[in-house]
């Protein structure tokens, strides 16, 4: 290793003084301006991984849906997954290194995970659209060349496309090429395949209108529009040309303050989706001819491919298991359709994408899908090699064509991660196939009324969660106190966790009506003030 290099390197990106941050499931986000240091070194990472793996990591520069003003990195490992969980603990050592511990915490992560550094290494680097992007990913290629590897800059791209590269790369081509071009055209083959098979009724069935958060998800489904079929008739909206990233729009704007997105103009009964700022997640929405509006979020996205791959799989007739994962914000009314009526088997995990991926993958189709919209659905080889085989072999005509839609369905859905385009096509195809309107989608089932709120506290890990972050071990008496208010409302549920990022403690309720949702949320808050050391002056109802 060049240390000389390195020393003269991390002086062009110094470490501000005082600044720590964490590696957490969204890789490291903070404003743009304290990262200069912080992606340097996640270049110096990444090629450390490369060699660890013997594969190609991914760097992507985004905040997803954070201000404009903000901006954040993340890696992505050899097949398009997170970054391994033990080498997260690495990057936040790394970017917190003083400059003169460099070396040594370098030398150091080199022998706790066997890294040769004789070893050839290689990254693949994408950015979004925020101003501070393009600087930021020039110094992790700086980190890069310190370390010496070979790397490829996608420039422009959404998360989920750098995710799906890095998995093409290292599967030598098996998942697809490892370009723009291949991407688009998987994924609109696939699309175009599946649609085929469906005898929709007329025009409006395909109209759909995209908030695009004004980021980087409007220019990629610009580039896509040629792959797509005549009857599909996208109209892009909030395209990043006159308007702040984020701002008042994206599907994180759309699910938190239930209300259509700015720069969109929606006629009743229209349907409408948004992607957030880096396009990895998805929600859908219309206007009613009251003027009500109605959110679809992830929970029923997941419901809706439930559906469709249940009946699929039936017809087949192998015995694939076929499950959900969700997490302890999903709304309680998903959870009993999906297990009362569609007689499907739900799993809850702790929130965050790297548990719902895990537990997803212990089946042969597992849907994940996060209540804000992130999700995707997982096929175990084992059962995808026995699809592509029953394409191929099978004599019986019904099991033969629902075998081709699944195999379809594999080569749409990006199985490394949650992906606004893909997802979109997915649930676009669905529809057409089952000629189900939005408002017959949306009817599927009705939301429990529910309500967010978070406390703050002086120190968040006096709260300790178990059962999926259910329940609460930790302070005393709270998880009792809960349990008592909980009993006054019917059909009533709520649950409070630390928040990852920040010291508040956030807190989920749900009841049979909006107005005693509200109230148990705020009787909850109370307890947490008072039983975890509140700061600042009470909750107010």
């Amino acid at each position: 290793m060049d240390f000389e290099a390195l020393r003269k390197y991390s002086a062009l990106h110094p470490k501000p003084a005082g600044l720590t941050l964490q590696y957490g499931t969204a890789g490291f986000r903070s404003r743009a301006e304290q990262l200069d240091h912080i992606v340097f070194r996640m270049g110096l990472l990444a090629i450390l991984r490369s060699k660890a793996v013997t594969a190609t990591i991914g760097v992507m520069v985004t905040a997803s849906h954070n201000p404009e003003e903000d901006n954040g990195v993340k890696l992505v490992d050899p097949l398009g997954e997170m970054l391994h969980p033990s080498w997260e603990e690495y990057a936040t050592q790394l970017a917190n290194a003083e400059e003169q511990e460099l070396q040594k915490v370098i030398t150091e992560i080199c022998q706790k995970a066997a890294v040769n550094l004789h070893k050839d290494a290689s990254v693949f680097i994408g950015r979004d659209t925020r101003p501070s992007s393009e600087k930021l990913s020039q110094s992790v290629i700086d980190g890069i060349r310190v370390l010496g590897g070979q790397y490829h800059d996608y420039g422009l791209v959404t998360t989920p496309q750098l995710h799906y590269m890095v998995c093409c790369q290292n599967t030598q081509g098996q998942y697809g090429k490892a370009t723009l071009e291949g991407y688009y055209e998987k994924l609109s083959k696939a699309f175009m395949e599946l649609i085929k098979q469906s005898h929709c009724s007329g025009e409006s069935q395909r109209h759909l209108k995209i908030d695009c958060a004004n980021g980087i998800g409007a220019l990629k489904l610009s580039e896509m529009k040629p792959y797509f079929p005549q009857e599909v008739l996208i109209h892009i909206y909030n395209d990043g040309t006159k308007e702040k990233l984020n701002h008042l729009c994206g599907a994180d704007f759309v699910k938190v303050h239930q209300k259509p997105p700015g720069g969109l103009d929606m006629k009743p009964n229209e349907r409408c989706c948004s992607f957030d700022g880096d396009a990895d997640r998805i929600v859908y929405y219309y206007k009613d001819t009251s003027g009500h509006f109605h959110l679809i979020d992830g929970d029923k996205i997941a419901t809706l491919i439930s559906i469709f791959l249940k009946e699929l799989l039936a017809k087949v007739k192998q015995n694939f298991t076929l499950a959900v994962v969700q997490t302890a914000y999903a709304n309680g009314n998903s959870t009993r359709y999906l297990q009362e009526t569609l007689k499907v088997p739900v799993h809850c995990v702790k929130t965050g994408v790297k548990h719902l991926h895990h537990k997803a993958q212990e089946f042969d189709v597992g849907v994940y899908f996060e209540a804000n919209g992130h999700g995707t659905v997982l096929f175990s080889k084992a059962a995808e090699t026995k699809i592509r085989q029953l394409v191929k072999e099978e004599k019986d005509d019904e099991k033969r064509e629902a075998a081709k839609m699944l195999e379809n369905m594999i080569d749409l859905i990006n199985q490394t991660v949650g992906d606004a385009v893909s997802d979109m096509l997915v649930i676009e195809a669905i529809l057409a196939l089952k000629g189900l309107t939005v408002q017959q989608w949306d009817a599927l089932y009705i939301d429990l009324p529910n309500r967010l709120l978070k406390v703050q506290v002086a120190d968040r890990c006096v709260i300790d969660t178990t059962d999926a972050e259910r329940r609460a071990l930790t302070p005393p008496g709270l998880q009792e106190k809960i349990d008592a208010l909980v009993k006054k409302y019917k059909l009533s549920r709520a649950f409070v966790r630390p928040s990852g990022t920040e010291d508040v403690v956030r807190i989920y309720a749900e009841a049979d009506t909006q107005e005693n949702a509200d109230a148990l949320a705020h009787e909850v808050s109370m307890a947490v003030f008072h039983l975890a050391g509140g700061k600042g002056a009470p909750p107010q109802p």
